[in-house]
């Protein structure tokens, strides 16, 4: 062990592992192992030490900081793959205009239930 080096506290580790699994299994494309890492991540952060020990240890501070920013990455990566499933399903089974006269079209345009549509479906 050199004079940089330093012993993680237990739960740093255990949420590491976890982040591990989580990116492994976003890289890999598993949907069912993104869920089940996510799952133990949350696990993990609902364990979390107490706001004092954050302030006693520097150190466990520091590696927590580190470990929310590896996390946030991963957050954005979920949102971004998220966004291009969205996309993926838009083009494949895209959305059905709704019909001139029916009664989401007045919605559609401002009108309300009040506004011309509706006051021609009743007529």
């Amino acid at each position: 062990m050199t004079a940089t080096a330093h012993t993680q506290h237990p739960w740093i580790i255990a949420l590491n592992q976890g982040l591990d699994q989580l990116e492994k299994a976003l890289l890999a494309g598993d949907a069912v192992g993104v869920a089940t890492a996510s799952a133990q991540v949350q696990g993990v952060l609902q364990q979390a030490p107490k706001t004092a020990a954050f302030a006693a240890e520097g150190q466990l501070r520091n590696d927590m900081l580190l470990s929310a920013q590896r996390f946030g990455q991963l957050r954005q990566a979920v949102l971004r793959a998220q966004a291009q499933n969205q996309r993926a399903l838009g083009n494949l089974m895209p959305e059905q205009n709704p019909a001139t006269y029916s009664g989401a079209a007045g919605k559609a345009y401002g009108m309300g239930r009040t506004g011309a549509g509706q006051a021609y479906l009743r007529a």
